[in-house]
């Protein structure tokens, strides 16, 4: 593969370089020009040392960011992705990145670019992790980018992403679980409250239960499914002049449930006897509210429904988390914080790590570090066996402590 350089008759230099072959079986010869040999011996060297690097950018049009952003979120993401990341992406290339360096040019994007973009939107409000959502968004778009050589390299992978603080999360001791579970127990669907806590299922996992999936005289569940958050379409053509999810006459879009989040996700789970007790009374429960709502019931078997068997929305599923824990007393938390407190009651009964990560459908031990949480109860304990093991005290040395100093004991423990 040879290149040219020569001085054109217009005074500047030019390079030629063969870049390959075209899709029609032609040379792939590129173009540079500079006003001096040595310039243009510069960019005719960073050609090929591209080329020898398999880092050849497509010839033709380059595209502009906004237009490889809407191209790889439609044709690349969406047939590969679940529908809840895809939403994920959606939300950062449409609000964040296209308005923020859609503009430029793929082929021109730095990181600085992008580090400037990400600092504009934390200037502008936007969480830490929002901006980190942006950061992960480009860089898997223009990762699929280099893989179809329109680009050399990603831009991303060299900016700095935000810096996420690490979230202080404390889960709910026990006794705080007991206050819960009563005061859940005095309304509806109280049994709903109970597995997350008991069983650490994500909110998307317990309201996409069905009762195909609960097997009570078994004691066990599986999980299939997630609960997916609705999407609306306006029914009324956009007359009503609102958003589509208040739409008197919106249409779901989308499906409401999607598979697990990953194939540890999809797992069986067994049942406490006190968990089994509270399925079937909310069984109960629930086959009397179908027999009041008559021809209003649907019959979509889920296990937490709303009073006439349609599927609980997350959003009034996240209200009710919050009022019953301003009703028990406890301090306010995160809805997905019952996960954690599911994972931490299972590191205090030392449950092995390989069962945790069946419970909880982790693919990975090291989800076990974000989830399990060492607890003042726990430091007691450790505390406790650790005296015990290393400070053991004789017969002699306690009745010598009880004596007091006086009697000549010095009341120091042995060491063994």
């Amino acid at each position: 593969m040879t290149a040219t350089i020569y001085q054109g008759s217009d005074g500047r230099w030019h390079g030629r370089v063969t870049m390959g072959t075209l899709d029609d079986g032609k040379p792939d010869r590129r173009h540079v020009s500079a006003k001096t040999e040595a310039e243009v011996t510069q960019k005719v060297r960073s050609l090929e040392k591209d080329r020898d690097a398999g880092r050849v950018v497509r010839p033709g049009r380059g595209w502009t960011v906004e237009k490889w952003l809407n191209h790889w979120l439609e044709h690349i993401a969406a047939p590969k992705v679940r529908a809840n990341t895809l939403s994920g992406y959606s939300v950062a290339v449409r609000v964040h990145l296209i308005p923020g360096v859609g503009a430029h040019r793929l082929d021109k994007l730095t990181p600085e670019h992008l580090e400037k973009l990400y600092a504009r939107m934390q200037a502008n409000g936007s969480a830490a992790a929002t901006a980190h959502q942006a950061h992960r968004t480009i860089r898997a778009a223009l990762n699929q980018a280099v893989k179809r050589q329109y680009l050399a390299r990603n831009p991303a992978v060299h900016a700095t992403a935000p810096q996420l603080d690490d979230e202080e999360i404390e889960p709910y001791s026990i006794e705080e679980v007991q206050r819960f579970l009563s005061e859940a127990g005095k309304h509806r669907n109280s049994a709903r409250w109970a597995i997350a806590l008991a069983l650490g299922l994500r909110q998307g996992e317990v309201l996409g239960l069905q009762w195909s999936d609960v097997d009570l005289d078994k004691g066990e569940l599986r999980v299939r499914r997630s609960r997916l958050r609705p999407k609306y379409a306006h029914g009324c053509g956009g007359t009503c002049q609102r958003k589509a999810g208040y739409c008197p006459d919106k249409q779901q879009i989308n499906a409401a449930t999607d598979k697990t989040k990953s194939r540890a996700g999809r797992r069986r789970v067994g049942l406490p006897a006190e968990l089994v007790e509270l399925l079937e009374a909310h069984r109960e429960e629930q086959e009397k509210e179908r027999i009041t709502a008559s021809q209003l019931w649907s019959e979509e078997g889920w296990v937490f429904a709303s009073p006439t068997g349609r599927p609980l929305s997350p959003n009034t599923d996240y209200r009710e988390w919050k009022r019953l824990l301003a009703a028990a007393g406890l301090r306010d938390g995160r809805l997905h914080d019952a996960r954690h407190t599911a994972a931490t009651v299972l590191l205090i009964l030392g449950v092995q790590q390989r069962a945790v990560m069946g419970l909880m459908g982790w693919s990975s031990t090291g989800m076990a570090a974000r989830y399990q949480h060492v607890t003042d109860p726990i430091r007691q304990a450790v505390a406790k066996q650790v005296g015990g093991a290393i400070w053991k005290r004789t017969k002699k040395q306690k009745k010598g402590k009880k004596r007091g100093k006086d009697d000549g004991a010095s009341g120091v423990p042995a060491l063994v």
